[in-house]
């Protein structure tokens, strides 16, 4: 090659160095949005649940297509799963791993994992990178319970539900040994016990139930459950006194009626220690009964033989019952990530592109759905069990009600009904709604709680003890060598805060 034409080459590199650098310093310098015209960005996700056989192909399209739309990224989606998604995420955190981005609940480690400050405060970046997400929860109010110290830590789903307590059983099974019930009138425990014992005599070699009744009880007392180790306190009380359950009378009267679903074997044997998916087990034929709330009383069940049938019945119905929280399913940013305006520009544009919730919600068509008319259905030879992408977990968290299709799960206006069933008098919003409880001043004596719940507490709750009373005092004695009163003090004191603040 002449020296000419060589020079000329190193030149041309030379600048195309020297234009290139300041390209690459701006994409992260004083904490701009990346150059999106300059690189591509790998953002790594989190989700609870099994990873379906297509889903690495549906986010590679996912990919494809925010990329021709200017948002340079793609997508490391990572499952784990829901028996193990809590103490593995939280054990991230602590180690101080990064990723981007994760599904989270209050079922799950959000409120320990906003309290612990795990979660990037979002206050100047929704509004800078999110503004029509922003806007939605806005208009709906919901960004308040994702609030901690004034600082936003979580992205609510934008749906209303409310998931009181509503008892299945086999209807098919139950009729045909001439075991009849009016529609809706198994209204209390003691209408349920009757049906159990019926049940269970009429099919004794079949599993009847994996679900102690404590959560029915509950319901009657219109105990509002502080989803913290086991405190919470009365509607009926203005005070808001926080309790622990294990004083309750109502827990010693659950603790006995578990006691007598245990010896009649109303309880499976394996109860307290199935960590199988319940919904699966309801599903495949496996129970005979389950407890449940509206949404699965009146969604498509999914059931893996069209023969089987199930009755449902709300117990308790006039007795009052919080609503879902809106952290009942949360997007939540790590506060390790090094590329947070990213994600947000993604779900700014989830909440604006009908085309991009397709391919996320559903996948691709043809291969994990297929359209009839505006519902999204099962590609031929495919149902719930078998899927290669759609109602994958976690996708609750992505749920925008103006983008939803019917499914073979949730026809048409079914989430109309699911909120005017929220609305309805009985059925109301809890007043500590967003408050996340820190354990920053009592861990020692949390831990030690947690250790006598499971260790003394579990046994009693799933019917495993000789001597209930007894062992219910023993338990209640327990904890209060535990600590149980600092515990009390610190977060009455939180919860105190939170109302005089809110």
């Amino acid at each position: 090659m002449p020296i000419v034409q060589i020079r000329i080459r190193l030149i041309v590199i030379a600048v195309l160095l020297m234009v290139g650098l300041p390209l690459a310093a701006c994409s992260k310098q004083g904490g701009q949005a990346t150059d999106l015209s300059s690189t591509v960005v790998t953002l790594k996700f989190y989700f609870g649940g099994e990873k379906k056989a297509a889903t690495d192909e549906v986010w590679n399209r996912v990919s494809e297509y925010v990329q021709s739309k200017g948002l340079g990224v793609r997508f490391d989606v990572r499952f784990i799963s829901f028996t193990d998604y809590k103490e593995k995420m939280l054990t991230k955190a602590a180690a101080g791993d990064k990723w981007d981005m994760n599904f989270d609940s209050d079922w799950q480690s959000y409120k320990e994992m906003a309290s612990r400050g795990s979660y990037l405060p979002l206050n100047d970046l929704l509004p800078q990178y999110a503004p029509n997400l922003f806007h939605k929860y806005e208009k709906l109010g919901t960004l308040e319970a994702a609030t901690m110290n004034g600082e936003i830590v979580g992205l609510p789903w934008t749906l209303k539900m409310n998931e009181r307590p509503f008892v299945g059983w086999r209807a098919d099974l139950a009729e045909s040994v001439g075991i009849y019930r009016e529609p809706n009138t198994v209204r209390t425990i003691e209408d349920l016990d009757v049906l159990l014992h019926e049940l269970k005599d009429a099919f004794p070699s079949f599993k009847l139930s994996r679900i102690p009744p404590l959560a029915l009880y509950i319901t009657r007392e219109e105990w509002v459950d502080l989803a913290f180790h086991g405190l919470g306190f009365y509607l009926s009380d203005p005070k808001m006194t926080v309790r622990a359950i294990e004083q309750q009378p109502f827990y010693l009267e659950s603790a006995l009626m578990s006691k007598k679903w245990n010896d009649y074997k109303i309880l499976n044997r394996d109860a307290a220690i199935d960590i199988e998916n319940g919904a699966d087990q309801w599903r495949d034929g496996n129970m005979l009964f389950t407890i449940t709330s509206h949404e699965w009383a009146n969604a498509s069940t999914g059931f893996v033989d069209p023969s089987f049938r199930q009755q449902m019945s709300l117990i308790y119905p006039n007795k009052k019952y919080v609503n879902r929280t809106a952290l009942a399913n949360v997007l939540a940013i790590n506060r390790n990530s090094e590329n947070p305006e990213l994600v947000l520009r993604f779900l700014d544009m989830m909440e604006t592109d009908k085309v991009l919730y397709d391919l996320v919600q559903y996948g691709i068509e043809g291969k994990t759905y297929v359209l009839h008319g505006e519902a999204a259905d099962y590609p031929e030879g495919m149902q719930y069990f078998t899927s290669n992408y759609m109602e994958w977990d976690s996708r609750w968290a992505f749920w925008k009600p103006q983008y939803m299709r019917p499914t073979p799960t949730y026809p048409g206006d079914f989430w109309v009904k699911e909120a005017e069933f929220a609305d309805l008098p009985m059925n109301i919003n809890s007043p500590v709604d967003g408050l996340l409880i820190s354990d920053d001043r009592i861990k020692n004596e949390v831990a030690k709680r947690d250790r006598g719940a499971n260790e003394i507490g579990k046994p009693i709750e799933y019917g495993k003890v000789n001597n209930v009373e007894m062992e219910v005092q023993h338990y209640v004695d327990t904890q209060k060598t535990n600590g149980l009163d600092k515990i009390i003090l610190e977060v009455q004191r939180q919860v105190n805060d939170y109302l005089w603040n809110k």
